[in-house]
Order: C-alpha cells, then sequence, then structure tokens
C-alpha cells in the first residue's frame, strides 16, 4: 500500500517540497498539495495575488535573489555556506528548466564600485546579490510548466480547499482535517503555508505543542520615483538592496523588491489592505517604485509582531477609507496631507489610483515615520532623487514573517512525520530561500518513505 505525504500549501515551498518526495521517494508514495486558493489561470482572472497556486512570490516581480542569505539564512538551516549554496543552485536549476530567462544580472564592474562607494560615503550598505528577473507577466507560464512538471510524477494538486486542522496523537502525524469536516490521513505532512496562512500556522503550532519564536517584521511604505532616477542604480543591479540606519533612533531601513518601470498595486489581507509592487518584462511604466521598511522587533511584555503589524494595517485601512493612503514626501515633511490636487500637480503620476490621498503619519507610528524620512533623505545621497518633495508614498506595506516554529535541521517539528516549510513556518522571506526549505524537507521526507 502506498504512503500518502500531504503537502499544505502550493506556494514555492510546497511545490518544491512536492517535486522532490514525488522524484526521489524510493517507495510507493502518493503526494496531495492541498492548497485553499484557486490554480494559475483563475488567479490571473480574478487578480488574486496572495493566494493560489504558485504563491504569492507566484504572481510577484519575479526576481530570485540567488544568495542563501537573503531572504532568509540558509546556512543557519543546513550548517554550512556551501551547502546552503548548493541548495540556491539547485532551485535556479528548476527554474531555468521552467522557463525562467538565462539572462544574469550580477552588480559587478566600475559602475557597481562607483555605487559602493557613494553608499559607503552616505555610511550605506550596497548589497550585492546575483539575480534573475523572471517577471510578474511571465511567472504564470513557469508555474503552470511546474505543475505540469508535479502532475507527470503523479503528484495531486487540490485547489480551493483549505485544511483547517493538522491531526496528530501520541507524538506523531496522522494526516489533516479539511475544512469540509474531511480527515485525510497521511504519513507524513509537510506544510507550507505561505504569508496568508502565518496566523494559521501560529495557532495549530500553539496548539500542537510545537515551540515558536515571533520575528521581526517590517513596516513601511512603498515608494515611487521617476524611473529616470533609478536607471543608473538598475543598470547595474536589477533589484538594488541598501540598508542603512536612521539617526535619531538608530533603526534599521532597507529597500526591497525595486521594480522598475514598474506598477504599485493593491493587496487585501484578512481585514485589511496594503501595497505591493509588480514589474513586467514586456510592458513599462515611466516610474520606479520599491518598498522602503522599518525592521520592528519587540520584547516582552508584547511580543506578538505579527498581531502589532495587522493593528497598523487596520489603523491605516481605517483612516483610507479601506483603500492604501498616498502621499508627497513633501506634505510629509511639512506635516500636512497630500489632495488629488496637489498629486497631480506633482512630478511623478501615480501607477497606482484606488488610494486615498491622505497623511501618513497619522496611520504609521511616529518613530516609523521619521525612520522614513530620514532614511529617504540618507537614500537620496547615493541615489540622487529619490527624496525630492515630488517622491510618492504609499502605506502601508507590511512585511509579515511568521513566528518561526522550532525544527530540527531536517525542518521536522516535534511531532514525529510533521515537517514545515517557506514563509508562513517564519523560515525564509523570498521565492528562493522559500523554495530551498521545501526542499529540504522534501528530501528529509522521499528519504524515509518506503524505510
Amino acid at each position: 500500500m502506498a504512503e500518502r505525504v500531504i503537502v499544505v500549501g502550493a506556494g514555492p515551498a510546497g511545490l518544491f517540497a512536492a517535486r522532490e518526495v514525488a522524484r526521489r521517494a524510493e517507495g510507493d508514495v502518493e503526494v496531495i498539495v492541498y492548497e485553499q486558493g484557486p490554480d494559475v489561470d483563475e488567479r490571473l482572472e480574478k487578480g488574486e495575488v496572495m493566494r493560489g497556486v504558485g504563491g504569492a512570490g507566484g504572481l510577484s516581480d519575479g526576481v530570485l535573489n540567488l544568495r542563501p542569505d537573503v531572504g532568509g539564512d540558509l546556512t543557519e538551516i543546513v550548517g554550512n555556506r556551501r551547502e546552503a549554496e548548493r541548495l540556491v543552485e539547485y532551485v535556479d536549476e528548476v527554474f531555468l528548466r521552467h522557463g525562467a530567462p538565462r539572462e544574469l544580472r550580477e552588480p559587478s564592474g566600475p559602475k557597481a564600485e562607483e555605487i559602493a562607494r557613494r553608499a559607503a560615503a552616505a555610511d550605506v550598505e550596497f548589497v550585492r546579490i546575483p539575480q534573475r528577473h523572471i517577471g510578474s507577466d511571465h511567472l504564470p507560464k513557469v508555474i503552470k510548466s511546474f505543475v505540469r512538471e508535479l502532475e507527470d510524477l503523479g503528484v495531486r494538486i487540490v485547489t480551493k480547499t483549505r485544511v483547517e486542522r493538522i491531526l496528530a496523537s501520541e507524538g506523531e502525524v496522522r494526516g489533516v482535517r479539511l475544512e469540509d469536516g474531511r480527515e485525510v490521513e497521511a504519513d507524513y505532512v509537510i506544510v507550507a503555508p505561505g504569508r496568508v496562512g502565518a496566523d494559521w500556522m501560529i495557532r495549530e503550532a500553539k496548539r500542537l505543542g510545537l515551540g515558536i519564536r515571533y520575528n521581526p517584521i517590517d513596516v513601511g511604505v512603498r515608494v515611487e520615483v521617476p524611473k529616470v532616477v533609478m536607471d543608473p542604480i538598475v543598470e547595474v543591479s536589477l533589484d538594488p538592496k541598501f540598508r542603512l540606519r536612521t539617526p535619531t533612533y538608530d533603526d534599521q531601513v532597507r529597500t526591497f523588491c525595486v521594480c522598475h518601470g514598474g506598477y504599485v498595486v493593491k493587496e487585501t489581507y484578512e481585514g485589511f489592505v496594503g501595497v505591493n509592487g509588480h514589474s513586467y518584462r514586456d510592458r513599462k511604466s515611466e516610474n520606479t517604485n520599491f518598498a522602503f521598511l522599518v525592521s520592528v522587533d519587540l520584547t516582552e511584555p508584547v511580543e506578538n509582531t505579527i498581531k502589532y503589524g495587522r493593528s497598523i494595517g487596520e489603523l491605516a485601512t481605517t483612516i483610507g477609507g479601506n483603500r492604501p493612503i498616498l502621499q508627497r514626501l513633501g506634505d510629509l515633511r511639512r506635516g500636512r496631507r497630500s489632495t488629488w490636487d496637489r498629486i497631480n500637480r506633482s512630478q511623478v503620476t501615480p501607477t497606482l489610483t484606488d488610494v486615498t490621498p491622505g497623511d501618513v503619519s497619522m496611520a504609521l507610528p511616529h518613530r516609523v515615520t521619521l525612520d522614513i524620512i530620514e532614511g529617504l533623505e540618507i537614500l537620496d545621497e547615493v541615489i540622487p532623487g529619490v527624496a525630492s518633495d515630488s517622491t510618492l508614498l504609499y502605506a502601508p506595506e507590511i512585511k509579515f514573517y511568521s513566528a518561526r516554529v522550532r525544527t530540527n535541521e531536517e525542518l521536522e517539528t516535534a511531532v514525529e512525520g510533521l515537517f514545515v516549510a517557506g514563509d508562513g513556518a517564519g523560515l525564509s522571506r523570498d521565492i528562493v530561500n522559500a523554495a530551498a526549505t521545501g526542499v529540504i524537507a522534501g528530501r528529509a521526507v522521499a528519504e524515509r518513505v518506503g524505510g
């Protein structure tokens, strides 16, 4: 009788985990992937960004950051840098097999050195990362190709089906309970719920006594500037990453997800709205947008960073009337709200108009607001023009990193046969690292099947 492996979530972590089990298991194995969202075509039709086959990363900008210490820290999981690098190389090879472009952008040469010099002079860290850009328009083709491979391997992907509970007894996993009440038995379960499943993952971890620790979250805005401002930087680094510390609070602020010639998009979470960015290989705007984020870590007595982040998102949504808030940086500096009249007189035309002109400082904590103003003024020394009065700020952009579930080096939890992977388990923060954790969990399960 075939052993059964259930994978919860069809994002990068879940898809890669299912692939490893199906390809490597020596015994007879049945692999089922449960995904609460729709398939790729329906996601595109309905504009479902966060849920569905491919996960949040599957309809994102599609930049593969090919370093094990960006978007997580694989070295911490696997124990040594070379093994972590091999995992990244493997994930990259799989994406290439399914249609990711061969072009690789590496920040090197005289222009990169000049950017690094300017950054160092401004006390800013320029993080150099080899990157491959798939693009929001090409990602669906890559995900569809991946799904076809899984289906050829016998993997069954069940969409629009939510897992309500992980079943376990006497310290061993037994299967899952679906939202319609059906219970599906399994010999192994790999839980990879993604960002939208972070709250559910915490509840299940606490119920099962797995042990968790809260990770910091990132709170900030999506910045939009004229494309020409970022041209010299993006020519060197496709998704340039800068880290700096602000003078008043000594907080770390960083750029994230630079969408050159891209578009700002609205994201809907449970209870609030936020923003993100997309960029396409074949369609460009006159602007560039990027996240500008402040790292927030809490200590006793309040350690639940996810609940804190949600409270910020809910307040911003209330102030924005269920729309993101849009403000010019010049208005924020002067302590006045933006209006459509002021925005229309600006040098930057917003790519997202389903917004409410307003005052970012009424939605974000004072400390975060000041960090953003100070941080952009410092970054302006490296990228002249990013701190102009016309620069647009969309709020809120909040990156939730789930509480990290305690595991061993194979990503198995305290419940025997129950493994975790990806963003929802607090193990990663980007496509490549999420996929790599899926590989780790999938290989560990594959070695046990038939054993």
